[in-house]
């Protein structure tokens, strides 16, 4: 049987993905997808992060919970912009467009909680901007240079907060580890692949959270270690936040955000 003759590549095709990579002037929706669920990440957790603001424990913490807002909402507005109108992503959009992930949308709960959930996020995504870095996109790699510091210092504040409130106390320690388990069982979403981010993964833009989960785990159970803390049992996981299935509380937390931008779209400062 005679061979088949060799297939000529288009001009910029050298590697795998690239027969998926839009042409110029073509939009790409992959890319578009990938930056909501960064940005409504962010967004989300800012916002929840906020609701602690004038509730803290004491002042410091108030203010460090504030900054870690800040941080978030910022990574936000460059993450949506750079998708669109940032301004119209973050506040006319409804409950089912968002990507975020499920955890990041869970109420705060008590402080032992809030601190779970946050240890939860802030070390998965330290670890996917470390790569980030590297992405062959040149906007997510030099934003994920500039993010990756303050988010090592989220990692950093809710690792310490953990070993104090684990090693702390019968009841800080009971509340530590009711609020890990609360959080737990949305920890497999953080390392889900569907189709449009393989899409990204093949094109080298976005990293595969699958190999790092291992190194995530083990740096979870080392934090909880040093609480004297069990790693929580795995639950059944609860997915969809990627594709807009998501929990009562978003919406919940968007008619907060969204109520000014809507009620008076004409609005200024």
């Amino acid at each position: 049987m005679a061979s088949l003759p060799p297939i000529d590549l288009p001009t910029g095709a050298t590697g795998k993905g690239s027969f998926d990579a839009p042409s110029a002037g073509e939009p790409d929706a992959a890319r578009f997808d990938y930056l909501l669920r960064l940005g409504d990440d962010s967004l989300i957790l800012g916002q929840r992060l906020s609701e602690w603001c004038g509730h803290a424990p004491v002042l410091e913490v108030d203010l460090s919970l504030a900054n870690l807002s800040l941080d978030l909402i910022g990574q936000a507005t460059h993450l949506l912009e750079e998708a669109g109108d940032g301004d119209k992503l973050a506040f006319h959009r409804d409950v089912l467009d968002f990507r975020n992930c499920l955890l990041v949308e869970q109420p705060n709960g008590d402080f032992g909680r809030t601190m779970a959930r946050h240890l939860l996020f802030s070390t998965w995504q330290h670890m996917l901007f470390q790569r980030l870095t590297l992405s062959s996109d040149r906007f997510l790699a030099e934003f994920a240079a500039k993010a990756v510091k303050e988010v090592a210092y989220h990692r950093e504040l809710s690792a310490e907060w953990v070993v104090r409130l684990g090693d702390g106390t019968e009841e800080s320690a009971q509340r530590m580890a009711e609020g890990l388990d609360w959080n737990w069982r949305f920890v497999p979403e953080l390392f889900e692949v569907d189709d449009e981010l393989q899409k990204l993964i093949d094109r080298g833009i976005a990293p595969d959270p699958r190999e790092f989960e291992d190194e995530y785990r083990s740096a979870i159970a080392g934090v909880l270690a040093a609480a004297k803390l069990e790693v929580p049992a795995d639950q059944r996981p609860i997915l969809g936040g990627r594709r807009g299935h998501h929990s009562e509380h978003l919406g919940h937390l968007l008619a907060v955000m969204q109520f000014l931008p809507r009620t008076y779209p004409d609005a200024t400062w």
